[in-house]
């Protein structure tokens, strides 16, 4: 009996260690990967003398490079030379805007986040997933983020120091986009050439819907890019961002990305801005696009539309972190949302879950109607599409409803005439406000100067004044509101309760909220008849709709 004992003792010791251990595997993983981060911060590099001159009040300079807050409210950077120098000088140039950028940015984790503890374990989990970023992204751009982040505020070091925010923040666009089930990207594209535009050139039209709050898009920046290797380039972005969302090169190449279906990643690969700003920069064919991009690992699922002006077309590239695929067509137009198209992906399984339940068929359909009722397409043509907030055959689906081309989110909207080398960019709000115009023809020649307005009010597209601003500002204000009351379980007053409804009768969303809010006053009957009224909209994904049915089940 007592050797029995003895044993199962043994046993029980040996399980226990063995759990211990199995229970320490993970942590010294975790541990390993957080101490062991390499961002490659780059090495020989020091602050030079340069100082900021302020010319007046919109007007900063530095060295050969300025920054400029244009009438329109865009800022406009010119920015020259290798990739410290241009990092440096436009860190310089934007401090302030890239202090504000960076808190907008970190409040806004907060509300995605808002565990102080969670916050700090995010930190890490961070650092561990970007152990090896810095393998990724090459020295010339991490030479150019390290210049940036020499003139970044140490105010945010409890995120991490300033070189290594600045390379997360890249990666967290990646993220976003990954997280397309949330709401934060919604992109739709379109391009037409030769015999479907008016004057035959090649147009580019693109709704950027990276969404994280309206202030997150205050201040867009748009970059000229003068490089010491590599072609001129224009893109349109946020401050501190150097990748590529959308832009022009000198050569008429222009890119664009559109998020595909990803899982959320969980390891360190190429952001999907930072191949799309290699491209831009070195590439000039649709073929030399293609060639960087199989090159590349990235972190997710992305379409990135090629337009050419050596090529007089366009094409999409579809890249996963495992696949790359060129999708072309025999027609003389080229759409693109957020699934894939070629026969690569046709069989994959997140782009048929996408095509199902997503509603990126919906605004591909969209697209091609007014495409076809547009041909001969041209600016003003293109501008009028990303503007478009209806459904199918011009339905009224609400304002703001994720299905439409136009939600009232985007961070910029833009179009390209490749072969003119113009560039139209959307204005604040949306893409209500006007869409200025860049001839970067003129501008890459060297000749235009960066201290007056560097935008050509000739080529100007007027702002919509069809759309009612105010009224989708206070939509937005309201559905904040009252969320933070549902999650509080506090009263509004029938007033408002009734203003809310009268705003935006026709989006699902509206009912779903208010239906929300009678649950959370116990007044079940009324929460029963919003979200039925709810279903009798058109509510865009099936993800949607399966969480207003489980309310009601919740109800029965």
């Amino acid at each position: 009996m007592g050797k029995a004992l003895k044993k199962l003792g043994r046993i029980a010791l040996y399980v226990a260690g063995l759990l211990v251990l199995l229970a320490l595997i993970p942590i010294i993983i975790f541990a390993y990967l957080y101490f062991t981060a390499d961002f490659k911060k780059p090495v020989g590099f020091a602050a030079s003398g340069l100082q900021v001159e302020e010319l007046g009040d919109n007007l900063r300079v530095c060295g050969p490079d300025t920054l400029r807050l244009s009438g329109s409210g865009l800022w406009e950077a010119k920015l020259c030379g290798d990739a410290f120098e241009r990092g440096e000088a436009y860190g310089k140039l934007a401090k302030d805007i890239l202090y504000e950028q960076e808190q907008i940015f970190v409040d806004q984790i907060k509300v995605f986040v808002p565990s102080e503890s969670y916050l700090k374990f995010l930190r890490y989990l961070t650092l561990m997933f970007n152990h090896s970023l810095g393998d990724y992204i090459g020295e010339e751009y991490r030479q150019e983020i390290y210049g940036i982040s020499l003139s970044c505020s140490d105010d945010f070091n409890f995120v991490c120091e300033p070189y290594e925010r600045q390379m997360n923040y890249h990666s967290a666009h990646d993220i976003g986009h990954a997280m397309n089930d949330y709401m934060l990207v919604g992109c739709s594209s379109f391009a037409t050439w030769e015999g479907s535009s008016a004057s035959g050139d090649l147009l580019v039209g693109r709704n950027f819907d990276f969404y994280i709050g309206d202030d997150f898009a205050r201040n867009r920046v748009v970059m000229f890019y003068f490089p010491t290797n590599g072609y001129k380039f224009a893109s349109v972005s946020w401050p501190g961002m150097i990748g590529v969302m959308s832009g022009m090169n000198e050569k008429g190449l222009t890119v664009t990305i559109n998020a595909a279906k990803s899982a959320v990643p969980t390891s360190s690969a190429t952001p999907i801005s930072i191949l799309t700003r290699e491209i831009l920069q070195y590439a000039s064919t649709i073929d030399e696009a293609l060639a960087i991009a199989r090159r590349r690992k990235t972190f997710v699922s992305e379409s990135i539309l090629i337009g050419s002006a050596a090529d007089n077309c366009a094409a999409v590239i579809e890249k996963s972190p495992d696949r790359t695929a060129l999708f072309t067509t025999d027609t003389t137009f080229i759409i693109s949302t957020n699934h894939y198209q070629s026969d690569v992906f046709a069989n994959d399984s997140r782009n048929v879950e996408n095509i199902a339940t997503s509603d990126s068929p919906y605004r591909y359909e969209r697209i091609s109607q007014l495409l076809s009722q547009k041909m001969p397409l041209d600016v003003d043509g293109a501008v009028s599409i990303l503007r478009d907030y209806k459904g199918l055959n011009d339905s009224i689906i609400g304002w703001t409803n994720e299905a439409a081309l136009n939600q009232f989110i985007g961070h910029h909207s833009v179009v390209f005439d490749a072969n003119k080398l113009i560039m139209w960019v959307s204005t604040s709000p949306w893409q209500a406000g006007q869409y200025v115009a860049y001839d970067l023809a003129k501008i890459f020649a060297g000749t235009t100067n960066f201290g007056s307005e560097v935008a050509n009010p000739k080529l100007a597209i007027p702002a919509d004044a069809t759309v009612p601003v105010d009224s989708i500002f206070r939509i937005k204000r309201l559905t904040h509101e009252f969320k933070a009351a549902i999650a509080q379980a506090q009263t509004i007053d029938s007033t408002t309760l009734a203003e809310f409804e009268r705003l935006n009768p026709e989006l699902y969303a509206t009912h779903e909220i208010l239906g929300d809010y009678h649950y959370s006053q116990s007044d079940t009957a009324a929460a029963r008849r919003e979200w039925n009224t709810a279903l009798l909209k058109f509510v865009p994904k099936t993800s949607e709709r399966e969480r207003i049915e489980k309310k009601l089940k919740r109800l029965d």
